[in-house]
C-alpha cells in the first residue's frame, strides 16, 4: 500500500475534524513524552501506537487533546472508559451541521447554545469538544458521583473550560431527562453515548474479538483497550432498550429541548429506534453515519419541534449569532 493511499485513511471523518489526517506522532510524543514507550513499527514499517494496549491508547488520548485541542490536563482513573478523541469529535461536529441547519448554514456558537451530555463519564469528553470547537454551554449528567467528581476535577485543571460546564447527578439509573431537565429548560442539543452491551458475557465477548484484531492474540479474559466500568459498557436490553427509555422520556420534553440524539453502535438497531421514534410523532428524524478506521457507527437525531416552533426558537434564542 502506497504512503498516498495510506494517508486517505481518515477521511471518513468530519471535514472539520483535526485528526483528519494521519497522526503526527512526533507531535504528540513532544505533548506526552511517555507516549513514546508504547510505539512501534505497524505493518507498513511507520511508527504507531500500540493500540491493544490500555496504557497505550490512553497516554494517546492525553496527547490528542492537548496537542488539538490545549487541554493540558486531562486525567481519571483507569477504570473508567477512555473515549477515542476522533470519534467523538466527528459527533459534536455533525451536530453542529444539524443546528446549523436551522439556522440559515450558520452553526450557532458561543455560550447562548445550552448542550445535554447524557452520560458525561469521568473524561468529561463531549463537553470539552464542545467548548473548545464552539464555544457552547454544557450540562453533563452522571449516575455515578465518582465519575462526576473526575470530569468536575478535569475541568478545575484546564482555564478554558472553568464556568461553562454545570455537573448534575442522575439519582435514578432509569431515567435520562427526568430530573435533570426542568419545565423552563431551554436545551439546543442533547447527545449521548449509550451503554451497548446487555450483558458482561457480551462485552467480554466484543472485548475479545476487538484485543484480537488489534494484536493477533487469543485472550480468555482481555483488558479493554478503551477501558470502561461496568455502568459505561452494560445495561439490560443493551444499546436498543437505552435508546428507546431515552426516546419515550424525550417526548416529554420536547419543547425544552430543540435537538435530541445518541450514538447508535449496532446497525441493526436503527430501523427500530426509528420506527419507535415516528410512533411517538418526531417532527423530524435524522441518520447521520459515521466511521473512523474500519469502525463504522450512526447517529440518530430528532426533534418534536415544528417549522413554526423552530422558528421562534431559532429568532428568540440564537439570533444574535446569525
Amino acid at each position: 500500500m502506497s504512503t498516498e493511499k495510506r494517508k486517505q485513511e481518515k477521511k471518513r471523518l468530519h471535514i472539520r475534524n483535526k485528526n483528519r489526517e494521519r497522526y503526527d506522532l512526533k507531535a504528540l510524543i513532544t505533548a506526552i513524552p511517555e507516549l513514546a514507550d508504547h510505539t512501534k513499527p505497524n505493518k507498513y514499517g511507520d511508527d504507531s501506537v500500540d493500540f491493544s494496549s490500555p496504557v497505550a491508547v490512553k497516554l494517546l488520548n492525553k496527547a490528542l487533546l492537548n496537542h488539538y485541542y490545549g487541554i493540558k490536563h486531562w486525567d481519571f482513573p483507569d477504570e473508567n472508559l477512555c473515549p477515542p478523541i476522533p470519534g467523538r469529535a466527528d459527533y459534536i461536529h455533525h451536530m453542529a451541521d444539524v443546528l446549523s441547519g436551522n439556522n440559515f448554514g450558520t452553526i450557532p456558537t458561543g455560550d447562548q447554545i445550552t448542550c445535554l451530555d447524557i452520560g458525561v463519564g469521568a473524561n468529561c469528553i463531549y463537553p470539552i469538544l464542545g467548548v473548545i470547537e464552539y464555544g457552547w454551554k454544557f450540562i453533563g449528567t452522571d449516575i455515578d458521583q465518582k465519575s462526576i467528581e473526575s470530569a468536575k476535577r478535569i475541568v478545575a485543571a484546564n482555564p478554558t473550560l472553568k464556568g461553562k460546564i454545570d455537573f448534575r447527578l442522575q439519582g435514578d439509573r432509569a431515567d435520562a431527562y427526568y430530573g435533570i431537565i426542568d419545565k423552563q429548560a431551554k436545551i439546543d442539543l442533547a447527545v449521548c453515548n449509550p451503554p451497548f452491551h446487555s450483558s458482561k458475557e457480551e462485552a467480554q465477548k466484543g472485548t475479545r474479538r476487538k484485543v484480537k484484531n488489534l494484536s493477533g492474540k487469543n485472550e480468555k479474559t482481555p483488558q479493554l483497550n478503551f477501558a470502561g466500568i461496568s455502568n459505561e459498557l452494560i445495561c439490560p436490553g443493551g444499546e436498543y432498550k437505552f435508546i428507546l427509555n431515552m426516546a419515550r422520556e424525550s417526548k416529554n420534553f420536547g419543547e425544552n429541548c430543540f435537538w435530541f440524539s445518541t450514538l447508535v453502535s449496532k446497525q441493526s438497531n436503527v430501523k427500530r429506534i426509528i420506527k419507535s421514534l415516528e410512533k411517538l410523532a418526531a417532527f423530524q428524524i435524522k441518520t447521520i453515519p459515521m466511521g473512523t478506521g474500519n469502525k463504522s457507527s450512526r447517529i440518530v437525531a430528532w426533534t418534536f419541534l415544528n417549522k413554526v416552533k423552530q422558528k421562534e426558537w431559532r429568532e428568540t434564542k440564537w439570533k444574535k449569532k446569525k
